[in-house]
């Protein structure tokens, strides 16, 4: 865990939840969550507010998925949420340059999206040498960013707090 953390930039990075496969006429962004994915993401948001975890803003990609994974955290209302189609499929590079244009309003962003840009976002923002992420679904990383402003992320400007699996949590 990451102490002295009071005036830090919070950015807490999930994958969605597990999808079906079942229906071969879905396009891949209209998959749903099977059950297993509904209740590993209903985990996850337990965790966050046992934790007492309440992102300023979410940002999620416009998927089916993605949008019932953030319904199952089940999170309070208030947040400001956006869907965005360009976070389908984001690489990391765009993901960075996404989150630069978040603005300055928000002090913790949860951000709901697809491998590989996810995970590879959660290794190339991490300042451990050596350190690689493989999110599984339902998969969240929580890091704190070591810059003063969304604005100036980039590579290497974050500090790993926790990872959390669904599979983990009672």
């Amino acid at each position: 865990m990451v102490e002295d953390v009071e005036d830090m930039l919070r950015l807490m990075l999930l994958r969605h939840a597990k999808s079906t496969w079942d229906d071969p006429g879905l396009l891949d962004h209209d998959r749903p969550l099977t059950s297993r994915g509904r209740k590993a993401a209903t985990r996850i948001g337990d965790h966050l507010r046992k934790e007492g975890i309440q992102p300023d803003l979410v940002l999620c990609s416009s998927s089916v998925r993605t949008r019932q994974t953030l319904e199952q955290l089940r999170l309070d209302g208030g947040i400001e949420t956006v869907f965005d189609d360009s976070l389908y499929r984001a690489s990391a590079s765009d993901m960075i340059r996404y989150l630069g244009r978040t603005g300055d309003g928000a002090l913790s962003v949860l951000m709901i999206g697809h491998n590989p840009g996810i995970s590879d976002l959660a290794t190339v923002l991490v300042v451990e040498p050596d350190q690689v992420f493989f999110l599984p679904t339902a998969g969240l990383v929580d890091l704190y960013l070591t810059v003063p402003a969304w604005s100036d992320i980039q590579p290497d400007s974050a500090v790993l707090n926790h990872i959390v699996m669904p599979r983990n949590l009672v």
